[in-house]
C-alpha cells in the first residue's frame, strides 16, 4: 500500500470516527450517557463537562441517573441540563438527577433519522476529500509514471467505494435503531 492510500485511509478512517461520534449523540428513546459529553456545568466558576462531575448510570432503557460526587453541584448540573438542547426534563431527588427518555413520536423518529442522513453525507463528504486530496498529491508526484499515477488512483478509489459502503451500513443501522419502538 503506498504512502497516499495509507494516507486517504487515515483521513477516511477520521470521518468513520466522526460519523460514530454523531451517532452516538442522536436520542434513540434509549437511555445513551453520551447524550451528556456536550452539556458543561458551571462548577466554581469553570465549565466542566457532567461526566467529570458524576457517575452516570443507566438503570433501565429509558432512564440516566446522574449521580455527582460533589452534592452541591447538584442545582448546577440540573440547571444545565435544563439549558441545553436535550429536551428532557430532570428530575432531582436531592441525591442524583433522574432523566427520563421518552419514546420518540413517529414524527420525531423521521426527524431523527434526517439527522442522521446529514451526519452521514458529512462523512461521505469528508471521504471524498481524502481521495481528492490523494489524487492531487499523485498527481503532483514527478517520480511516479503515468501508468503508477493511474494505478494509485485506482486504489484510492477502491479504498473510498469501502469506506462509503460503511457509511451506508452504519446508516441502516442507525436508522433500524432510531425507528425501533
Amino acid at each position: 500500500m503506498s504512502e497516499y492510500t495509507k494516507n486517504a485511509r487515515t483521513q477516511m478512517e477520521k470521518g468513520i470516527d466522526a460519523l460514530k461520534n454523531n451517532f452516538t449523540k442522536v436520542r434513540t428513546g434509549r437511555a445513551n450517557a453520551h447524550v451528556l459529553d456536550d452539556i458543561k456545568v458551571d462548577y466554581y466558576g469553570q465549565l466542566t463537562p457532567v461526566t467529570q462531575l458524576a457517575g452516570i448510570k443507566v438503570p433501565e432503557a429509558s432512564m440516566l441517573v446522574i449521580e455527582p460526587w460533589d452534592k452541591s453541584a447538584l442545582k448546577e448540573i440540573e440547571k444545565a441540563i435544563e439549558t441545553s438542547d436535550l429536551g428532557i426534563t430532570p428530575s432531582n431527588d436531592g441525591a442524583s438527577i433522574r432523566l427520563p427518555f421518552p419514546k420518540p413520536t413517529e414524527e420525531r423518529r423521521k426527524e431523527l433519522v434526517k439527522e442522521c442522513g446529514k451526519y452521514a453525507e458529512d462523512a461521505k463528504v469528508a471521504i471524498r476529500n481524502a481521495r481528492r486530496d490523494a489524487n492531487n498529491k499523485a498527481d503532483r508526484d514527478e517520480e511516479l509514471t503515468e501508468d503508477e499515477v493511474a494505478r494509485e488512483k485506482k486504489e484510492i478509489q477502491k479504498l473510498t467505494d469501502e469506506y462509503v459502503a460503511k457509511v451506508e451500513e452504519l446508516l441502516k443501522n442507525k436508522t433500524a435503531e432510531v425507528m425501533e419502538i
